[in-house]
């Protein structure tokens, strides 16, 4: 499989969950400015989005959107548990945690990355963060990850996410156990290891 990346973009949750699983990606790095890959290729032709991640299976299919891959991902051995069996409640809060990684986490940060955004737009988010990351905040008051007491696909995602904080200037002080959280996350040798394979450690 084939995993199109930008260096610490959302692509780098897949690319955490394949290395928590021992599943090999051949790494393919996009520029976002050129929709070129590192090989010269038009990445508008297999994502015609223009966004990272893409995910190119063995067959050829493409997949794309962080939270498709990264469930697509956990199915392939689901003897790891990152995402328990559908049926069971804890199968629904990743996706309930996944979902809300994506639509707002990911989201509130976009803001920050868009040229031209005006400055009232940022303020605007940088007030919905404090509020969204609060949300998160009490939820690790009372468990040790996202959506429990387990690792899942969905504190990879959040993780990523989150790191952007100090990308944009944006103070976690206030945020304890966001803070622990992410140092726990950052521990992990899959984590380690695709921050490497990035550039990025």
């Amino acid at each position: 499989m084939k995993l199109y990346y930008m260096p610490g973009a959302c692509a780098l949750a897949p690319h955490i969950v394949a290395n928590e699983l021992g599943i090999k990606l051949d790494l393919i790095r996009v520029s976002m400015s050129t929709k070129q890959t590192e090989h010269g290729e038009d990445f508008l032709a297999i994502n015609p989005n223009g966004y990272v991640p893409a995910l190119v299976l063995d067959d050829g299919q493409v997949l794309t959107e962080v939270a498709a891959l990264v469930q697509y991902l956990a199915d392939q051995k689901p003897e790891a548990g990152l995402l328990p069996p559908v049926g069971q409640l804890a199968h629904y809060r990743v996706l309930e945690a996944l979902s809300f990684a994506g639509t707002e986490l990911h989201k509130a940060f976009a803001a920050f990355f868009r040229p031209g955004t005006p400055e009232e737009t940022k303020e605007a988010s940088r007030e919905l963060l404090k509020k969204r990351i609060g949300f998160v905040d009490n939820l690790l008051a009372k468990q040790a990850y996202i959506a429990g007491e387990t690792y899942t696909i969905a504190d990879a995602y959040a993780w990523v996410v989150l790191s952007w904080a100090r990308i944009v200037k944006f103070d976690l002080s206030a945020f304890a156990h966001v803070q622990r959280w992410q140092a726990t996350i950052a521990a992990r040798p899959a984590v380690q290891l695709s921050l490497k394979e990035e550039g990025l450690a």
